[in-house]
């Protein structure tokens, strides 16, 4: 077994978020001291050309005097995100036509800029 593995106590509260090839695990377990922490862990499947995979994961701890700070920049960080793209995703990923609408916006955009509209940062 793995130091790491040994120092980590069991879950004592767990949650799980599946997100397509990305899973999240939330955990709070304790310190030797008995003290609650959070271990946030991403796991990210990853499949070969032979149909094996693996998974490769990142975990933060979170410890209870971070706790309002976190939750602070979270909350910022994704009302930030949600107030200037909205809920819909936009990607490659989830929208099929992706790469021909970027490409068709990105002529359309050239066609329309004229010689007024340069800036010198063009330059």
């Amino acid at each position: 077994m793995r130091e790491n593995d040994m120092l980590e106590k069991e879950e004592i509260f767990s949650k799980v978020l599946r997100a397509g090839r990305r899973t999240y695990f939330f955990d709070v377990r304790a310190t030797k001291a008995e003290d609650y922490y959070i271990t946030i862990t991403e796991s990210k499947k990853f499949t070969e050309d032979d149909g094996s995979f693996h998974f490769k994961k990142h975990k933060i701890y979170l410890y209870k005097e971070d706790f309002a700070a976190f939750a602070e920049i979270l909350n910022d960080m994704t009302s930030y995100v949600l107030n200037q793209k909205g809920e819909e995703v936009i990607s490659e990923r989830h929208q099929k036509d992706f790469k021909r609408e970027y490409a068709e916006r990105s002529f359309d955009d050239a066609q329309n800029k004229n010689f007024t509209d340069v800036d010198f940062d063009d330059i």
